[in-house]
């Protein structure tokens, strides 16, 4: 009946637009988008604040986290580190494998030098997934913060409907996405009074929106 009520939907929707509209609507698709935001961090505030502040911003929008605090050695560097990418599994039949079907394969994050690193996963509207991975960086002049997520979603299929209700209702995968990295700057600019620049971002993030209060969701 459920499946009978959604198609019914459908059918209705697309009746008048043409069988190609309804065909890439039903299509099922997978699709992996990458985020990272790079976020320099100016303030006074002791190491052991601000990852504390990075962690309580984390835990606001993941269902879990591994966290990890290095033991510094030598003198704060010059500059900050930068976070890189790396497959465990280059060069592998995997890698080829996942490169052949169109993914991205398997990215994890190298954090070297890093005084606090942070992994962690949000479930977002059922099938829908974020992966978060963050990097931070103590050097002479402040912290760098680096974050990287990768986006996982499910579209089309007769389940689409349901998805976009539950859009409508609780906010889009993107927009959690986004509330996920922003909560964790949020929390160290409130938590420390931290001076917060963007350096780099991908997407491009518009406007100041780690000034916004905690918990507001991205449009």
């Amino acid at each position: 009946m459920r499946y009978r009520f959604y198609l019914a939907i459908l059918v209705a929707a697309f009746g008048v637009v043409g069988c190609g509209t309804a065909n890439n609507y039903l299509a099922k698709k997978s699709k992996t988008i990458e985020y990272y935001r790079i976020f320099d961090l100016q303030t006074t505030a002791p190491r052991a604040a601000i990852a504390k502040a990075a962690s309580n911003g984390l835990g606001r929008n993941v269902n879990n986290a591994q966290e990890a605090m290095p033991i510094p050695t030598g003198e704060l560097p010059e500059q900050p580190g930068r976070f890189k990418l790396v497959n465990p599994f280059e060069g592998s039949r995997l890698a080829a494998l996942a490169s052949a079907s169109g993914g991205l394969g398997v990215r994890m994050v190298s954090c070297e030098g890093a005084v606090w690193t942070a992994r962690a996963e949000r479930r977002v509207s059922g099938s829908n997934r974020v992966e978060i991975s963050m990097c931070l960086w103590q050097y002479k002049q402040g912290y760098r913060l680096d974050q990287y997520a990768q986006l996982i979603t499910q579209e089309g299929g007769l389940y689409q409907v349901s998805r976009e209700l539950a859009n409508a209702m609780v906010g889009t995968p993107e927009q959690w996405t986004e509330k996920a990295l922003l909560d964790v700057v949020r929390q160290i600019h409130v938590s420390s009074g931290a001076k917060v620049t963007l350096v780099e971002a991908q997407p491009e993030v518009g406007g100041t929106p780690w000034l916004d209060a905690l918990d507001s969701m991205p449009r």
